[in-house]
């Protein structure tokens, strides 16, 4: 893509930093289907010793991390229950169905944000006629509901109907550090209520590539054989490993800019005649309706101008803020953006 362009299409966009480049090139690196990556097995700790887990597995993409979990935790003839926004169900093109012969419960949550509430009266009676309830799937943040986040309080009463009913609790963490810096929570309190964590790092910590499953040893043992057969297994992986430990170890703190960033974006949409709504911004994700004529069209001209976003709807558009985007830039985003 043109460096003339600003773009806020997605934090997928990033490029690694010089810091993170050093790093990735005097990684210490083994074959890692043999088990004799170093870095890829330190990435996997550090991850563990953060989240409070037992265990990790380092594959190529958070679309990996995630059918992997749901293979794990269903079988064939179960159902899994998500939110109708959620990215297991819209993005992965079907990989529930086509990897664990599943299906899918699908709940209206506010802005993709499930209760105990919601889910409860969606967990099937054991009866022939139905699939097992046996999975639910929370993401946090919820992309399409404009990088809105659960905290805790929001996850345990979630954890104790699951535990109750016999279900287990998967979350896809896409942007899980975005909402740890928005909430502050802790980050080693989620090891209790989840029985798998998928923690993306080419997002908002700005890693070329890569996720990190988290689950108990049991579990992990499990998903290293399936990602082999779905063909994730890496040879000398820790040159791509060392790029998330840099992540961890310098990108976390400094998200609450890009929040800040974004919450600059929002205001700023809200003055102009085009826009007839922004959702309410606590992290990273920009989502807003036009008020005439359609998302595509208003994306164009913001292209036109230089500015490159997405649309997530015939009337939404969604801006992304990231690492790449100084703030130099975002004031000129905003002159875009007013001047349009």
């Amino acid at each position: 893509m043109n460096n003339n362009f600003l773009d806020f299409r997605s934090d997928t966009v990033t490029r690694p930093t010089p810091g993170m480049l050093d790093a990735m090139m005097t990684a210490r690196v083994g074959d890692d289907v043999f088990g004799e990556d170093e870095t890829v097995a330190a990435l996997e700790e550090k991850l563990c010793q953060i989240f409070n887990m037992e265990a990790g597995l380092f594959c190529p993409s958070g679309t990996m991390t995630n059918q992997i979990a749901i293979k794990c935790f269903t079988k064939p003839m179960d159902e899994v229950i998500c939110d109708q926004t959620a990215h297991v169900y819209r993005y992965e093109i079907g990989g529930i169905a086509f990897h664990s012969g599943a299906s899918v419960r699908l709940l209206y949550g506010d802005r993709g944000i499930l209760t105990p509430e919601l889910i409860e009266p969606e967990i099937n009676e054991d009866n022939i006629h139905y699939p097992d309830s046996s999975l639910v799937v929370l993401e946090n943040t919820v992309n399409k509901g404009g990088g809105k986040c659960y905290d805790l309080k929001q996850i345990a009463p979630i954890h104790h109907l699951c535990n109750i009913k016999g279900l287990k609790l998967h979350l896809d963490g896409a942007r899980i550090f975005n909402a740890l810096v928005a909430t502050g929570d802790k980050a080693h309190e989620y090891g209790k209520y989840f029985d798998g964590i998928s923690v993306c790092l080419s997002k908002g910590l700005g890693a070329p590539v890569g996720s990190v499953l988290l689950g108990n040893k049991d579990m992990i043992r499990k998903a290293l054989k399936i990602r082999k057969a779905f063909g994730g297994g890496m040879r000398q992986a820790g040159f791509l490993a060392a790029a998330g430990i840099y992540a961890l170890d310098h990108h976390i703190e400094r998200l609450q800019e890009d929040h800040q960033h974004a919450g600059a974006i929002a205001e700023a949409l809200l003055r102009t005649k085009y826009v007839l709504s922004v959702m309410p911004v606590e992290t990273n994700i920009v989502i807003f309706e036009v008020a005439a004529g359609t998302a595509e069209k208003i994306a164009n001209q913001l292209k036109d101008k230089g500015l490159l976003c997405g649309t997530t709807s015939a009337s939404t558009v969604r801006l992304v803020t990231h690492l790449d985007l100084s703030a130099e830039m975002i004031d000129r985003a905003i002159e875009i953006i007013l001047h349009l």
